[in-house]
This record gives C-alpha cells, structure tokens and sequence, in this order.
C-alpha cells in the first residue's frame, strides 16, 4: 500500500482479527472484505496472495475438515479467481510438506517424510494437495504460480494463545505460567521474523521462480534453547515444565534456503534477540489491553411488569 498499491483482504476471522488491520482502515488503497475463499469469490485483481488457513497445531486439529476445505476447495476457488482474471497466484505453502524429515537441512527437491492419517495430516496434506493444485493449472491453463514453502515465523500481532512455540512461551514467561516443553525439548526449530518473511513472499511473487522456495532462517535452535532465552528476555521467574511428547512432532527443522539467497537475493536479516524482544514488547501491550477491555457482563435488576404478578 505505501507503493501505491490498491489491496483487498479478504479474511473470515476464523484466526484471524479485525485489530490486526484496523490501522489501515479507511486508507484509500485498503479494502476488507469478510468472506470465506471456500466460497467463490468475484474481484479483478493482478496478485493474488493465498495466506488462508490455520496454521497452528491446535488451530487446524480443532477443524481438521474446515483446514481440508480451505486448502483445497479455497485454493481451486483462488486458481479459478487466477485464471478468470490473469492474476499471479502465490501459495503460502509450509516447511509441514516435508513432515517430519529423514534429510536434514530440507531442500526444496526433497519429496518429504508425512503420516497421511496423523493429527496434522489435514494441514500436511492440506497443503502438499494445494501445491499439485498450483502446477496442475499451471500445466493445463497457463496460470502464473508462485510456492512459498515458509518456515516457523513470529512477530507481533500473532494471535497470543494459538499454542505456537514463541506466543506460549511468551505469554507463560509474562504471565509467571510454567514455559511448557513438550518430549526432552532437544527437538529443533528454526525460528524467522515476520518481516524478513514478507520481504521473501514480495520478493518471490514478484520474481520469475514458479517452482517452490523455502522462506525461514536457517538458525536452528532446541525448543529447550528458546524456552531459556525468552524467559531470559522476559527477565521472568517461570520454570520449565517438561510434558508429554506431541504426536508426529517433527524432531528437526531447518531450512536450506540457498535457492532463496542465489534466485530472489534474499536472506533473513532481524536477529532472533531483536525480533523477540518486538514479539515480547507487542504481546505485552496485548495483555494489559485485554486487562483494561474486559468487558464484564453486570447482572440485569429484574423488572417488573405493572399489572402481573411475577412466579419464582
């Protein structure tokens, strides 16, 4: 939008919130529009970017049919949009498409490692089926495709309690919880910042790369590292609580972004510390928010009609 550029977003708040845009509300190159893409959707555009979906585990296991229907139904509706209208199409496709990996670090050309039938299959395969969506009417109908396979990311306006890595350690420091680990918390994860992951998806819809590139930092760290260094961060006094370990967990996680860096010029370049400190500092404000906005119902006197006589 600071380009110049007229942006429509289309959203059903199924995860996500009017706050997060509410600042653009009213520019003149920002419109939203409430909708579903598992329904049709009729607008002349030139660039689509297909962000829908759950995201977080216990996001897409709370619907596991309604991240089926996005995935598939809202990305033929999109592919259709694309070509009805000659518009580029990128898909915000997932480092999930590689499970839980047997090559180590994942490369785009790697087929992947996922249970079909698991807990996060409707995301995993979710998401594989969207990318074969992309080349099949790339193939068949000469539609632009552009696939983002993004790995783990952070930052403000993350939804606080979407049980994602960084937001419950974050809030648990904050609020004094127990940071909880799940397994020996010796599983790997690969954290970037949210907006080093928007210059990649500007830079890659915006290139001529039609095959899929990975997007995520390449700076792998245990689940046990990031619980230590943001209750660190946080300066809180929260122990670490060791759990059961979640099903079809993937063990290890990191991208190779060589295709990223040799093809678009790009690579992360916020650090770990200073983007968790922004994520610390938002979710922060977040709660004293709620704190202060709590709308807390005050029971209703009982009114009394004149005339009639009221039973207990």
């Amino acid at each position: 939008m600071m380009d110049g550029h007229e942006v429509t977003v289309v959203d059903n708040f199924f995860t996500g919130r009017k706050r997060n845009v509410e600042h653009w509300i009213g520019h003149e190159n920002f419109e939203l529009i409430n909708h579903d893409v598992v329904e049709p959707l009729y607008i002349e555009v030139d660039q689509i970017y297909h962000l829908a979906s759950p995201a977080s585990p216990p996001n897409y296991m709370y619907n596991p049919i309604k991240t089926l229907k996005t995935n598939t139904i809202g990305t033929l509706n999109m592919l259709g949009l694309a070509k009805r209208v000659g518009a580029r199409l990128l898909l915000a496709s997932t480092s999930e498409v590689y499970g839980d990996p047997e090559v180590h670090p994942q490369t785009e050309d790697y087929w992947g490692h996922v249970n079909p039938i698991g807990p996060r299959a409707c995301y995993d395969e979710g998401k594989r089926v969207a990318e074969t969506m992309c080349y099949a009417y790339m193939k068949q109908e000469g539609v632009e495709v552009r696939v983002a396979r993004i790995f783990n990311t952070f930052g403000p306006r993350m939804h606080m309690n979407d049980g994602r890595v960084v937001s419950n350690f974050i809030l648990q420091a904050l609020q004094g919880e127990p940071l909880t680990v799940y397994g020996s918390g010796s599983q790997t994860r690969a954290f970037q910042y949210v907006s080093d992951l928007v210059n990649g998806l500007v830079a890659l819809m915006n290139s001529n790369v039609s095959s899929p590139v990975n997007l995520g930092n390449p700076e792998e760290h245990t689940i046990l590292e990031f619980a230590q260094l943001i209750k660190n961060l946080v300066g809180s006094g929260s122990e670490i609580q060791f759990l059961s370990e979640a099903q079809d967990d993937p063990q290890k996680r990191k991208p190779d972004i060589k295709k990223a860096k040799l093809m678009l010029g790009w690579e992360p370049v916020v650090p770990l510390e200073e983007g968790l400190n922004k994520a610390i500092h938002y979710f922060r404000k977040e709660l004293e928010y709620q704190a202060n906005n709590q709308y807390i119902p005050k029971p209703k006197p009982a009114r009394i009609k004149k005339g009639r006589t009221r039973h207990n």
